[in-house]
């Protein structure tokens, strides 16, 4: 590292306890990211509506399904472009910066899809947010892993509580920004979100110099002068180049929506397969190291499936709310947005249960890769959940939204297996020259899974419904089983790390 610092050091200048029995730098960033989180799902919420309702509704008028493989896209890409925010707080200017800057991009975002005007407007959000969701969420996450000792027995619990506060801001967001956006404006709803990421930018500004001292200010691996000029130049050049690409496509017609969508897609799969080879091979990687990554590798397989099922519950599922749901329900009308509060809704309400049972359970807790398989059975059967109204009422007929509740909370029990232990085993699993990058390529498992569904959602139909669910929804418990047999294989490659 930089500066002389180790990570004894990092952690000693954050005080350990006034967050819960955690670090106190905890505080700011569960905060940070509460808000970022509002914003980001609370214009989620209502994005893929905002794109195919018509324009006498205030919408852009795409066609569905378009709107849906577009949905999966920006999705995939907000996560994809975390292996650069990863890349430059490692080598250029450190974790704690990249969120600042990040977050400043998010709002301008936001800001643009507030401003009533076209379909270009949208793709220049669209560009914002991408470039600072990938600055802010891989390296808030890092800094968590900053502020716990290495053997800290605290940290699965910390990520589980840091979990919980992105999910409180997801809960809150879709009710909020999704009733403004669907019952009074679309681009009023984007403002509350643009409002959402200014209160999390103003709470890391003033709290993080108190609860984080030198978490996030050190650079892992800096780039030397002569790297730096070199980057510069590759900048500048690259930029060119895709401004150019862009510009002729469009005039010529190669760059459509289809192609856009095909490319990204084919991305999502060649970058994290780069990235593994890259770190694998690295100089700067040990061969505990080594051992650690290609235990990952089948962790990182098993995420990719986990989020191509859980990322549906706002493409396909939004769109069943919408299209295929009773809204009408114990006496209110429901927002087809509300359905997005009740991921993050189940996740509050579980995630301490979860946290605690991992710190009673100690030392006799499932393995991480058990736990994997666990987070890919559940995934299956909310996917097999949800073919049930169709198999029983037809696809002609509007189903009952307690079937979306049920298939909403069996993919959270899931998701508390997976996603917070992921964030954790990276942060213990990452070579420490690549520790920022690590936890981009942990993203790059969810941009994977979004690129394959923009193709998925195109074989969905509501007639076809029940074969859709059921062989993504197979897929996942045949490979959860694998991944359950083959657990003691990928711990003895952890070499120590539970």
């Amino acid at each position: 590292m930089s500066d002389h610092y180790t990570k004894h050091d990092i952690v000693n200048s954050v005080p350990q306890k006034g967050f819960f029995g955690h670090p106190k730098g905890l505080f700011t960033l569960f905060f940070t990211e509460f808000w970022e989180r509002f914003s980001y799902y609370g214009m989620r919420a209502i994005l893929v509506y905002y794109m195919y309702y018509e324009l006498s509704q205030g919408g852009l008028g795409l066609d569905q399904t378009l709107a849906l493989s577009i949905m999966s896209i920006y999705g995939s890409l907000v996560y994809m472009s975390g292996i650069i925010g990863g890349w430059l707080a490692d080598r250029v200017f450190g974790t704690s910066k990249a969120v600042f800057y990040g977050g400043i991009l998010i709002m301008l975002g936001h800001i643009a899809l507030a401003i009533p005007g076209s379909l270009s407007m949208f793709f220049v959000s669209m560009v914002l947010i991408v470039l600072g969701t990938g600055l802010l969420k891989p390296n808030v996450s890092s800094i968590v892993g900053e502020v716990y000792a290495e053997k800290d027995e605290r940290r699965d619990a910390g990520f589980s509580i840091f979990y919980m506060g992105i999910n409180l801001g997801a809960f809150l967001s879709p009710l909020i920004v999704g009733k403004v956006g669907m019952d009074i404006d679309f681009h009023l709803g984007f403002a509350i979100a643009a409002v959402g990421m200014l209160f999390g930018l103003i709470v890391f500004i003033v709290t993080k110099k108190k609860n984080l001292g030198l978490a996030g200010t050190v650079i892992a691996s800096p780039l030397s002068a002569a790297e730096k000029k070199n980057f510069i130049k590759i900048f500048i050049s690259s930029a060119i180049a895709l401004a150019a690409i862009v510009y002729f496509g469009i005039q010529y017609g190669f760059l459509t929506f289809d192609s856009f969508i095909a490319t990204v897609g084919v991305l999502g799969i060649l970058i994290p397969t780069i990235y593994f080879i890259v770190m694998y091979r690295s100089k700067k990687t040990s061969e505990v190291e080594r051992s650690r990554i290609l235990a990952y590798i089948p962790l990182f397989i098993a995420s990719v499936m986990f989020w191509a099922i859980q990322e549906q519950g706002s493409t396909i599922l939004a769109a069943y709310a919408d299209t295929r749901t009773d809204l009408s329900f114990a006496g209110i009308t429901i927002s087809p947005a509300w359905f997005q509060s009740l991921n993050p809704l189940f996740i509050i309400t579980l995630a301490p249960v979860f946290a605690w049972l991992w710190v009673r359970l100690g030392s006799r807790q499932p393995s991480i890769p058990q736990k994997f398989s666990l987070g890919l059975l559940f995934a299956g059967l909310s996917f097999l959940v949800i073919l049930l109204p169709a198999y029983f009422g037809g696809s002609n007929t509007l189903v009952n939204p307690l079937w979306l509740v049920l298939s909403y909370l069996i993919v959270v029990l899931g998701e508390l297996c997976l996603s917070p232990v992921g964030l954790s085993a990276t942060t213990k699993l990452a070579p420490v020259a690549f520790s920022a990058q690590a936890m981009s390529l942990w993203f790059l498992s969810n941009a994977a899974a979004q690129a394959i569904n923009a193709q998925l959602v195109k074989f969905y139909t509501p007639e076809n419904e029940m074969m859709y669910f059921g062989l993504i929804g197979g897929a996942s418990i045949v490979l959860s089983i694998v991944l359950y047999f083959a657990s003691p294989t990928i711990q003895r490659f952890m070499k120590g790390v539970r």
